[in-house]
Parts: C-alpha cells; structure tokens; sequence
C-alpha cells in the first residue's frame, strides 16, 4: 500500500508589503510538474490502514500476505481468553 501525492503544486507570485500591484499586470499563476512522492507504508502501518477501513483481522491478514497473529501483534490485540 502507498499514497501517491500529487506533484502539480501552483506557484504564486507574492508582492512585498507596500509594493504596488495590479491585477491586470500580474502574470498568471504557474505550475511545476515533477515525479510524484510515493510513501510506503511498513506491515504495520498498512495493517493500521485497512482497520481504520473497517476490515477484520482475518481479512487484514488475508490482503497482507500474513498471519491473524502477526496481525493482531501489529493492532496491539491481545488474545487473552
């Protein structure tokens, strides 16, 4: 699991205080396109992710290649009977 963030960030143009300034002068604002940042997120993390979704242990464990137990480690729950 990762989360992209878009990259496309506007730049606007700052005048300093007192600085005169008209609208119809101001160039338009402008954009920088470079690679988007990826995160990714460790076991735990993703398990945090999908319980937040709603999911159940078994199906956490089930989407991450993984065990209920290591799951339940993960989620900080413990098995007490």
């Amino acid at each position: 699991m990762s989360l992209s963030i878009p990259s496309s960030v506007p730049i606007a143009s700052y005048d300093a205080p007192g600085a005169s300034s008209t609208a119809a002068t101001a160039p338009p604002a402008q954009t920088v396109d470079s690679a988007p940042y990826v995160i990714k997120l460790t076991v735990a993390e993703q398990a945090y992710q999908l319980s937040l979704q709603n999911q159940t242990v078994p199906q956490i464990a089930n989407q991450l290649s993984t065990t209920v137990a290591a799951v339940n480690s993960y989620l900080e729950i413990s098995n007490s009977t």
